[in-house]
């Protein structure tokens, strides 16, 4: 596992000590121009010092442990006098001061003619870097010591300055499944500031999903508690049965029993897959005249039946949202549903695919039914609702199953009167540049 603090002190260490060296550098660099000028001068005033004084050939004088070796040469070129014979020394250069590369390595030399000789003062280049990088080493040593109490200091600093972020990490693993209410951004840095709301916002998401899934478990429960005590009922019936007609009535009831508990299952694992939290699916184009004709051949049959006048009043054959097809069927086969159930017979149902008067891609179911007192619209998408006038069986989940997948979509679902006291169910859906990629 990679540590944060471990590679932030790494990372600070190894900045220092690169700062260090280039300081190190910088510092021998300067000691070297210092030393060099303050020698150079020395050299130069050596000369002066010895230009009074008469030198006879061969001469040989000084001691091997002087830093300055000393020649001095005649107008024609001949060597008057020099000190330390056995070195390889530089010859006579031109006046001022040069640099003298011999096999003993560099020579710093300074020529001054003086009456009929030339004094010429030489010294090793080695010596100057000595007396540089010994200048260098006293300054720097202090520094290269404290290095590791530095190390030590940064390591407790990173230590200190990571602590909150410890301490969100215990405040997260002491959390119970249960206890989600969201982590205190109180004295939370700055940096960590976006991490904690994220995890808040997992945690909302997180407590609306358990949230949802006991709505889920209580509706389950709820719903199917009526039918399958009918069925416990029935079942009872069938088996005390004194006639087989007898027997064949509540067999047949239990038939039935089993068909709306069926439906009731189905219609809840259908509003469980709308969920916000449910797995999402990839968006696709999908045109909507595609998917009400799947519908209307579906509740052919049934409207026929009853005798009612079922199709088309507007259909859009280029009419396409981005969406789920599956779920977008689910919500057109509900409207169309409830419209063919509640129609009495010889009445009309109606779907359209068209473009609203906003210009909006729009699927709108029109029947002569009974339809929905006003007061009631708003309730009437609320689970297991059902109006005080409704004679249909079912399960009060057919509008609440429209508007989840109508919110997945980011549609809009209206209720209206319709014709000759009907209703009118419009779902206006954004357009496809307006809906965000990726999935829902």
């Amino acid at each position: 596992m990679r540590s944060i603090r471990r590679r932030l002190i790494a990372a600070l260490l190894a900045t220092i000590a690169g700062a260090i060296g280039a300081g190190a550098y910088a510092t021998y660099s300067a000691a070297r121009s210092e030393v060099d000028a303050l020698l150079d001068y020395q050299l130069r005033q050596l000369a002066l010092s010895l230009g009074d004084q008469a030198y006879p050939p061969p001469a040989r004088q000084g001691h091997d442990d002087l830093d300055f070796v000393i020649q001095v040469w005649s107008p024609e070129g001949f060597q008057l006098y020099y000190s330390h014979p056995h070195r390889s020394l530089p010859g006579l250069v031109g006046n001022g001061y040069a640099t003298v590369e011999t096999r003993e390595g560099a020579w710093r030399v300074y020529a001054l003619p003086m009456g009929r000789q030339v004094i010429q003062v030489a010294q090793p280049m080695w010596v100057r870097n000595k007396l540089a990088l010994e200048a260098a080493s006293r300054v720097l040593t202090p520094v290269v010591v404290l290095l590791p109490v530095l190390s030590l200091a940064i390591w407790f600093i990173v230590g200190r300055g990571l602590a909150p972020l410890r301490r969100l990490a215990q405040a997260v693993a002491a959390r119970t499944p249960q206890s989600l209410t969201p982590l205190p951004e109180a004295r939370i840095p700055e940096e960590a500031l976006p991490l904690v709301r994220s995890l808040n916002d997992l945690l909302s998401r997180l407590s609306e999903a358990l949230a949802a899934q006991r709505a889920f478990i209580a509706d389950a429960a709820h719903e199917l508690r009526t039918p399958i005590a009918a069925m416990q009922l029935q079942a009872d019936l069938a088996e005390h049965a004194a006639t087989a007609d007898e027997r064949a009535a509540a067999m047949e009831d239990l038939k039935a029993g089993v068909r709306r508990a069926a439906r009731a299952v189905q219609q809840l694992l259908t509003l469980a897959r709308q969920e916000p939290d449910a797995v999402s699916v990839p968006l696709t184009r999908v045109v909507l005249a595609d998917v009400a004709q799947q519908v209307v051949a579906e509740h052919a049959g049934l409207a026929a039946q009853k005798g009612i006048d079922f199709g088309f009043a507007e259909i859009d054959p280029e009419l396409s949202i981005t969406g789920d097809p599956g779920a977008l069927h689910t919500l057109l086969a509900n409207l169309v549903d409830n419209a063919v159930r509640y129609t009495p017979p010889g009445g009309v149902v109606d779907v359209s695919v068209r473009r609203s008067e906003d210009g909006q891609p729009c699927l709108e179911v029109v029947d002569t039914g009974p339809g929905i007192p006003a007061a009631e619209r708003g309730r009437v998408f609320d689970r297991f609702y059902r109006g005080a006038e409704t004679t249909e069986a079912g399960t009060g989940l057919g509008l609440t199953i429209v508007r989840a997948i109508a919110d997945r979509h980011g549609a809009i679902v209206t209720l209206a009167d319709g014709v000759d006291k009907g209703l009118c169910v419009r779902v206006l859906f954004p357009e496809p540049d307006r809906v965000k990629s990726g999935r829902i």
